[in-house]
C-alpha cells in the first residue's frame, strides 16, 4: 500500500483530499486490460490473454475483487490535531507545525525510513482584505504568510526528500493559487499572499528541475475559489464560482495524478489546463 503525508489535513481541501486518499479504490494494472477486452476480444489477441464473454464477468469479478487495492496509508498532518482530523479513518494523525524547523524534523523522525509515494503541501493561510492591503499590510502578516505558504513547503519537502527518493514514481503536489500568478494579476492587493503563492511557485518550478532526474513529479496546483475557512471574513463562501471541497479535490485529484515528468513543474487550475506564471 503506497503511503501519503497530507498537511493542513484538519479542515477543507486537505481534509477532504486525506479522506479521498484513504477510500481511493486503485486497480492493479492487468484488470482494465482484461475487463475492456469482455467488450471486444479480437482487439486484444495480440496480449495472449484469454478473453472473458459477458457472462464470465460476474466471475472474473469474483474472483479477482481481493486484487483491488484500498487506500493510500495516510499520515494527516495539521498544527492541530482536534476536529475534523479525528473523523479520518487513519491511525496516523500527527501534530505538524510547519512553521516550526523542529515540528518538521520530529514529524520526520516519527515516519522513519519508510518510502514516501505522495506529499501534499495543502496547509495554507490568508490574512484578511483590509490587513493585507499596501496601506496596511506589516512584516507580522508578510512573516506568517511566508511561513507557511511558502517556507512550509520547502523545508518539509527538504526533511522528507529522503523518504520520496526510495518510492516507487514518487509525487509532490504544491497547493498554490491563481493569486500568485504575475501576468494573471488584476485587481492587486493581497500583498502578502499573492508574493507567498508567487514564490512558492518558483520553488516548486525549481523543485521540478533538481528533481526531474531522480524521477519526482512536481505538480503545481491552483484549486480555485473554495469554500473552506480560510478567509475568516466568510466573504469567499458568497463568490461567484466557489465550490465545495469535495468537487474542487476530485478535479485536483484528476489533474495531479494525471501529469508526468514531462508536465513536471507546470501551474495548472483545477479544471485541467495551465495557468500564466
Amino acid at each position: 500500500m503506497p503511503t501519503a503525508v497530507v498537511t493542513g489535513a484538519n479542515s477543507g481541501i486537505g481534509w477532504r483530499f486525506a479522506e479521498k486518499l484513504i477510500e481511493e479504490v486503485r486497480f492493479p494494472y492487468f484488470l482494465p486490460v482484461i475487463a475492456q477486452a469482455t467488450k471486444n476480444h479480437q482487439s486484444f489477441e495480440r496480449f495472449d490473454a484469454r478473453y472473458l464473454t459477458a457472462m464470465d464477468f460476474s466471475r472474473f469479478r469474483e474472483v479477482y475483487a481481493n486484487a483491488l487495492q484500498q487506500g493510500y496509508t495516510v499520515y494527516a498532518c495539521d498544527i492541530s490535531t482536534s476536529n475534523k482530523l479525528q473523523t479520518l479513518k487513519t491511525p496516523h494523525k500527527h501534530t505538524l507545525d510547519v512553521t516550526s524547523p523542529i515540528s518538521i524534523q520530529k514529524f520526520s523522525q516519527e515516519f522513519g525510513s519508510q518510502p514516501l509515494n505522495l506529499l501534499l503541501n495543502i496547509a495554507g493561510v490568508m490574512s484578511p482584505k483590509e490587513e493585507d492591503s499596501l496601506e496596511k499590510t506589516s512584516l507580522e502578516v508578510l512573516e506568517k504568510t511566508f511561513a507557511v505558504n511558502t517556507f512550509g513547503p520547502l523545508l518539509l519537502t527538504q526533511s522528507l526528500l529522503p523518504n520520496l527518493l526510495q518510492a516507487k514514481s514518487p509525487r509532490i503536489g504544491n497547493m498554490s493559487s491563481r493569486m500568485g500568478s504575475i501576468a494573471d494579476n488584476s485587481s492587486g492587493g493581497a500583498y502578502a499572499y499573492r508574493a507567498s503563492k508567487g514564490a512558492l511557485n518558483s520553488i516548486s518550478k525549481s523543485m521540478a528541475v533538481d528533481l526531474k532526474e531522480k524521477g519526482v513529479v512536481v505538480v503545481i496546483l491552483h484549486p480555485g475559489i473554495v469554500k473552506t475557512g480560510i478567509d475568516k471574513t466568510g466573504a469567499i463562501w458568497k463568490a461567484e464560482g466557489a465550490v465545495e471541497p469535495e468537487l474542487a479535490v476530485s478535479k485536483l485529484w484528476e489533474v495531479l495524478m494525471s501529469k508526468g515528468l514531462e508536465d513536471s513543474g507546470r501551474f495548472w487550475h483545477r479544471d485541467g489546463f495551465e495557468l500564466e506564471w
